[in-house]
C-alpha cells in the first residue's frame, strides 16, 4: 500500500471506500488470526508520575489527581482474580513512579511468572533505562507498550515539557527492540497539534520499526492539565487508523482501547470490525480505577472484573469472535520465549 493509497483512504468521504477498508482490514486480520480476540488483563498499578505531559490527567502537578499505588500483593491478587478468569496476559500499566524502581519491578515480575508460567507478562510503565529493561527482561517480562506519541519532533515537543527528549523515547523503543521485548508503540488520534502530515510521519514509522502491537486512540482532554478544553479526536478517525495501520503490518496486535470505548459505546465493536484483535478488561482493584485518571470520563462500568470480563467477551462473541484463553502471543514470536 503506497503512501498516496493511504492519504486517499485516511481522507476520503466515500463511505463505500471506508467500508471497503474496514472489510479488507477484516479479512487481513482472519487470515493472519483466524476470527479470534484475544483479552489482556489490565492492572494499573500506580497513578504517580514523575513527567508533566500536557496532555495527561496524571501528570506530576495536576492537583486534581488522588495518588495511590498498589502492593505487590495487591497486584499478584489481580492476576489470581484474572488467571481464575481465563486471562493468559497481564498488562501492568502505570505512571513512571520511582516508587517502582528495579529490585520491587523484577521481583513482581519474577512472582507473577512464578505462579503463572503459562501468562505474558506485559509491562507499560514509560522510559527507563537500557539497563533496567533488561533486568526486566531477564526477570520474565514478555512485552513492553511504550507509546511513541509521535513520530513528528516538532510535534512532540507541543505535546511534552522541556525536560523529555524525543530521542530518548524513540532510544527506549530501539532498546526494547534490542532486548527480545515484543514492543508495542502507539499515538493519540486527534491529539493538538496533530495534522495529516503528522499522522503520516507516525504511519511511516511504524512501516519502519514494524512493532508487534499497536495502540492507538482518539485523545481525550483531562481536566487539571493544560489541555483540559481541547477538543476531543474522533472515534471515526481513530477506526479509519487501526484499518490502514492493519493493511500496513498485516500481523500486529492491535487493541481495541478502552478510550474509544470512553467515546462511544459500541467504540471497541467498531474497532474490531475494522481489524483490531485485542480488548483489556481492567483487573485493577475496583476502589481505584477511577483513580487512574488520565483523561476525563475514563470508561469503568463499576462491574467487578469477572462481570467486565464475560460482558466483554459476550460483545465478541455477538460479532462473531472467539476469545480464548491464551497468550495470545505475536504470530512471529515464540511462545515460549
Amino acid at each position: 500500500m503506497s503512501l498516496s493509497d493511504i492519504e486517499r483512504l485516511l481522507t476520503t468521504s466515500d463511505p463505500a471506500a471506508v467500508d471497503a477498508l474496514y472489510a479488507e482490514a477484516a479479512a487481513v486480520r482472519d487470515r493472519v488470526y483466524g476470527r479470534r480476540v484475544f483479552m489482556r488483563g489490565l492492572i494499573e498499578v500506580s497513578n504517580h508520575c514523575r513527567n508533566n505531559c500536557l496532555y495527561c490527567g496524571i501528570r506530576r502537578d495536576n492537583d486534581l489527581t488522588r495518588r495511590y499505588r498498589l502492593s505487590q500483593a495487591d497486584i499478584v491478587g489481580c492476576c489470581r482474580e484474572g488467571y481464575r478468569l481465563g486471562f493468559r496476559t497481564f498488562v501492568l500499566q502505570g505512571g513512571e513512579d520511582a516508587w517502582f524502581d528495579d529490585a520491587r519491578l523484577c521481583a513482581l515480575v519474577a512472582e507473577i511468572k512464578r505462579e503463572f508460567p503459562d501468562c505474558a507478562v506485559t509491562l507499560s510503565l514509560g522510559e527507563r533505562s537500557r539497563a533496567s529493561y533488561e533486568l526486566l527482561r531477564k526477570a520474565g517480562a514478555d512485552r513492553y507498550l511504550l507509546r511513541h506519541e509521535t513520530a513528528n519532533r516538532r510535534h512532540y515537543a507541543t505535546l511534552h515539557p522541556a525536560s523529555m527528549s524525543f530521542d530518548n523515547r524513540m532510544q527506549c523503543l530501539r532498546w526494547l527492540r534490542e532486548l527480545g521485548y515484543q514492543v508495542g508503540c502507539g499515538f493519540m488520534v486527534g491529539s493538538p497539534g496533530q495534522t495529516l502530515a503528522t499522522v503520516m510521519d507516525d504511519l511511516r514509522f511504524l512501516a519502519d520499526f514494524r512493532p508487534e502491537m499497536v495502540g492507538i486512540g482518539p485523545f481525550i482532554p483531562a481536566a487539571g492539565t493544560p489541555f483540559a478544553n481541547r477538543r476531543a479526536g474522533s472515534v471515526e478517525a481513530t477506526v479509519r487508523l487501526l484499518a490502514v495501520i492493519r493493511l500496513l503490518l498485516p500481523d500486529v496486535l492491535l487493541p481495541a482501547t478502552s478510550a474509544l470505548g470512553t467515546m462511544a459505546p459500541d467504540g471497541r465493536e467498531r474497532a474490531v470490525r475494522a481489524g483490531a484483535n485485542v480488548v483489556m478488561p481492567n483487573l485493577s482493584p475496583a476502589a481505584t480505577r477511577s483513580l487512574y485518571s488520565i483523561y476525563n470520563n475514563k470508561l469503568s462500568t463499576g462491574m467487578e472484573a469477572a462481570e467486565s470480563a464475560a460482558d466483554l467477551r459476550a460483545r465478541m462473541e455477538a460479532l462473531g469472535y472467539e476469545v480464548p484463553s491464551e497468550r495470545g502471543d505475536h504470530v512471529g514470536i515464540n511462545s515460549n520465549t
